[in-house]
């Protein structure tokens, strides 16, 4: 053979395979075997939203979150956390951040959680001797937590092992928390 007449046969055999390629990776897209996709049946969305004011005080939270529930005992999820504090000449402060929650219900009733959560706190103080004072970090949170479950709400109390009373936006280790998913 002819050294075009090899050049013409490749391609033509090249067409030809990725034509019947492309019939064989058609052919397995039918709506018959089509199985829709259960993911969103097993996401929860929910998470916090808090006030509290008083005379000059202010702090408003919102934290949203969702989980995916792997079975009835286990689930894992993600969110966000905003939170403004304010006492009025003397104290501002801006949160923000994120975190990863791990869930295991061994029963019904019962929930153990690990909170890993990692937050920008940055705050103002104003003193009348020493002036205005910033302090911005980063804080880590690991949280290992225990509660009490009513269907889609639970209470309980969460303990910070990495509590750094020097270095952390709460003034203690232990947490009461209350979490609802829809």
């Amino acid at each position: 053979m002819e050294k075009n007449s090899i050049k013409i046969l490749t391609k033509l055999l090249s067409f030809l395979f990725f034509i019947c390629l492309s019939f064989s990776i058609y052919g397995q897209d039918t709506t018959q075997n089509q199985q829709k996709s259960d993911f969103w049946n097993h996401v929860q969305f929910g998470g916090g939203l808090g006030l509290s004011v008083g005379s000059g005080f202010t702090d408003v939270t919102v934290a949203p979150s969702a989980i995916y529930n792997f079975n009835n005992y286990f689930s894992l999820g993600a969110g966000l956390q905003g939170s403004i504090v304010s006492q009025k000449n003397f104290y501002s402060s801006a949160i923000y951040g994120v975190n990863t929650i791990a869930l295991f219900n061994p029963i019904e009733e019962a929930q153990i959680s690990v909170e890993l959560e990692q937050v920008r706190v940055n705050t103002t103080f104003r003193n009348t001797t020493s002036g205005t004072i910033k302090d911005n970090f980063w804080n880590t949170g690991l949280y290992i937590g225990a509660g009490y479950r009513m269907d889609n709400v639970t209470i309980g109390l969460r303990y910070n092992v990495l509590y750094n009373k020097d270095k952390s936006v709460y003034s203690d280790a232990l947490m009461p928390f209350v979490r609802v998913y829809f």
